[in-house]
């Protein structure tokens, strides 16, 4: 599976622990603490996704927000920002989410990475009910 990551300067420290346990991940910057513009990193992201609609994105800012409404301006983008594992979980199985965005200031360091570990391994519930939300969207 193919995951892009990328962060604003509030992010870039998180996003580097995050790269150390998936080194696989494909890492679309910022790649330092000088102040960037979030929208610029949501858009790569965005843009890269449109090649596979099996690959993921990983998003993260000072709250995940900023990043979260960047993101969600590309139709064939369902992005979510989860301060939680069930939050993942859910967002997989029910929304079918593409890009998994994250607070660096808010989400607590133990917790990102099993966020990002349900993220990845949670598969959409392909039940009529969900399935016809998405496509209303769609």
């Amino acid at each position: 599976m193919i995951c892009y990551i990328a962060a604003d300067h509030a992010g870039y420290e998180l996003k580097q622990e995050v790269l150390r346990k998936y080194p696989d991940m494909i890492n679309l910057g910022t790649n330092s603490l000088d102040a960037v513009d979030y929208p610029d990193f949501a858009y790569k992201v965005a843009d890269n996704l449109k090649q596979s609609d099996q690959a993921l994105g990983i998003l993260i800012c000072g709250t995940g927000s900023g990043m979260c409404v960047a993101a969600n301006r590309f139709r064939h983008i369902r992005a979510v920002n989860c301060l939680s594992v069930e939050m993942a979980k859910l967002a997989k199985e029910h929304n079918d989410a593409n890009v998994l965005c994250l607070g660096a200031r808010l989400v607590d360091r133990t917790v990102v990475l099993s966020i990002i570990a349900t993220f990845l391994s949670t598969s959409f519930s392909c039940e009529s009910r969900h399935q016809n939300r998405i496509s209303k969207m769609s």
